[in-house]
Order: C-alpha cells, then structure tokens, then sequence
C-alpha cells in the first residue's frame, strides 16, 4: 500500500511525485524494481506451483514457465505460463498466523467476492479463471498493460487527468454493487452490521488493538484516537445503503494501456482483497493519496461530478486516519525492516498525526 501522489506544479508532463519509501533490490512486477521481503509471503517451488495450477484447471495444465511478481506487499503472487499459451497470475494467500492483521483474516475470499461481484457490474478487471478461498489461491488472466504508476511520470497533464477520471468512473459502477450488510466480507461475519457507524468502529477497534499489540509508535494514544473517532462517527449514520469500496486503488493496482492514438485507458484494476462494504468516500483515501481531492485533475469530475459537502470531507478524514493506521502497523507483523521502511513509516505518521489534528479541530 505505497503509493504517490500527484505535484500540482508548472509545466508540460504531468509528475508523479513518489512518497519516501523503503529500499529494495531485484525485479519487479510492472516495471518496478523492488523486492518486497514480508514475513506473509510463502516461499514456492515449481513443484508447488504446478500442483496449485493442475489442482485449479487439471491434470492436463501443464507449467512452461513461473516468475515470482517480488513487488508485492502481503501474498505470494506469480507470472504463470502454461504450454498451451496461456498466461495467469497465481495468487497465493498467506497462511494464518501473527503476521496477519486482525482485518487481514480470510481475505483470498474477499478478493473473489470483488473480482465476481464488480466483474458482473462492467469494472475491468483480470478475468477470473480460478478461485479456490479454501485452498487460498486464485487464478486470473493475466493483464498486458502496466501500472499507472511505473508511467505515470511520461504522460502529459492531459493525458493524466483523463486516466484519473476514468477511475473515478469506474469507481460509480461499484457502487452499484450493493451488500446485504456493512463491514468486510469475511466469512467468520466480524465487523459485519447493519449500521456503517457500527461496522466502522469495530474495524478501527481492530486495527488499534493492532497497533497495541505490536508496540507502534502511533502520534496519539490509541484511547485519544478512539475518542477522535467516536466523536465524529454520528456522520457515519448517513451512510445508508452498504456498497462495495476497493479501499486500495493507488496507482500500482490500476493497469493502463496506451491506445497508440495519444490516449490511455484502464485496462483493469487488481487486488480487491482489502475490499469491504460502506462508503464510497472511503475511495478518495487512495484514489487522491496524501492529497485533498480537488488538487488532484480529473477525479472528483469522475467520481461525483462535483466537490466534497462538508460531511463528506470529514468523513474522508476518518477513513484516512483509519488506511494510515493500518500503513503504520502492517510493518512491523511483516517483518519490513526498520531502516529501509523508516521513511514511509515517518511519512504516514506525519499524515495520520495531520489528519487527527484536523479531526481535534472540527
């Protein structure tokens, strides 16, 4: 969950401008050329490999050839060719443990709920081949495009802007989806309810438990952020109807294509395993990363047609303090290391620590 954020300044190609984040060495997916080393990521072999691939598609799927993507943050995932030509994407869940966040439970699952669900509302998206939540892995098509944000910095303003309002677009069509309660979909039900205020409290509940239990440095006492919380969630109640949030479209899940004519367009979006029900405004938290929304060219004009009320920029902040809260903590189960994930940890600190002091204000 590293993402940039768009530089409002002069000039002819529109820039990215990438927050600190950690260091590392090797190949990577999309271009990048990170390798991610977490503790919830399983060490595969071929062998391991061809036997999740015969197990999802048969006997007769034979493997040509795998490469690990090494830039992913939390599941194992792998470029899959088979000898008839086909091309997928293997992704692998974590296995239960101390790694995983208290949100973080049964999320392959979830993941296929929102590949199913936003597939049948017209989201692009990787075709879904295989999905097997109690196996813990998935299977899909593999996407020829790249991430926006390995080419991001070469397209001009234009081309840019006209990107981010087709995310945002595709963003109206999830929330068509609608769930029959609020909270994540897992299937044990916890933060499940019939009230987004209710459902909300308990993921934050959970991930400030979270942050106790692993000893993070957080700007506030955890009772304090709580207390910041609550006291702001009464908005939470217009929140009326539960509808599908991906709640992690930066710019390295969101694949573009350049259409050879001077333009770009979505090719699809990936890794829906952090979705849950509630407010679409919780979108902005990474649709406009570390930024106010309406600097951002193109995606508010593509998610609402118009600017934040009030009650809607409020609620952002809550959803925010909520994503940087969890960007805080995640480190430290996964095993990130301290020196080389110590910019991005201050970074989100500085942020989360503006974003209550904002909430103090109110």
């Amino acid at each position: 969950m590293v993402s940039g954020i768009v530089d409002d300044h002069a000039g002819d190609v529109a820039c990215l401008v990438v927050m600190p984040r950690p260091v590392y060495t090797g190949a990577g997916n999309g271009g990048d050329t990170a390798e991610v080393q977490s503790l919830t990521k399983r060490r595969m072999t071929p062998d391991e490999i061809a036997a999740l691939v015969q197990h999802g598609l048969g006997p007769d799927a034979e493997v040509l050839a795998s490469s690990e993507f090494t830039d992913s943050y939390f599941s194992t995932v792998h470029a899959v060719t088979l000898t008839d030509g086909s091309e997928l994407v293997l992704k692998i869940a974590p296995e239960p443990g101390p790694a995983l966040l208290r949100y973080e439970v049964d999320l392959i699952h979830t993941e296929i709920e929102f590949y199913r669900r936003a597939g049948a509302a017209g989201v692009p998206l990787p075709e879904l081949v295989v999905a097997e939540p109690d196996h813990g892995y998935l299977l899909t098509r593999r996407l020829r495009g790249q991430p926006l944000g390995s080419v991001a910095e070469t397209m001009t303003r234009g081309q840019l802007e006209a990107v981010r309002r087709e995310i945002g677009e595709i963003c109206t069509r999830l929330r068509r989806v609608i769930g029959t309660q609020f909270g994540y979909p897992r299937r044990d039900g916890r933060t499940r309810s019939a009230s987004w205020r209710a459902s909300f409290l308990t993921m934050v509940d959970d991930i400030l438990a979270d942050a106790v239990d692993h000893g993070c440095e957080l700007p506030e006492h955890p009772v304090r952020i709580r207390e910041l919380v609550e006291r702001h969630s009464v908005l939470l109640d217009e929140v009326a109807t539960p509808v599908l949030v991906h709640f992690d479209l930066w710019d390295g899940n969101v694949f573009v294509v350049d259409d050879g004519d001077g333009s770009y367009r979505v090719e699809g979006i990936i890794d829906g395993e952090r979705a849950f029900y509630g407010d679409a405004i919780a979108e902005l938290t990474s649709l406009a990363f570390f930024a106010d929304p309406a600097t951002v060219p193109g995606v508010l004009d593509g998610f609402l047609g118009r600017q934040l009320s009030d009650s809607e920029t409020v609620r952002l902040s809550l959803y925010r303090v909520y994503l940087y809260l969890i960007m805080v903590t995640e480190g430290v189960p996964r095993g990130f290391d301290p020196v080389e994930h110590g910019p991005v940890r201050r970074y989100v600190l500085a942020q989360l620590d503006d974003e209550l002091a904002y909430l103090s204000r109110r």
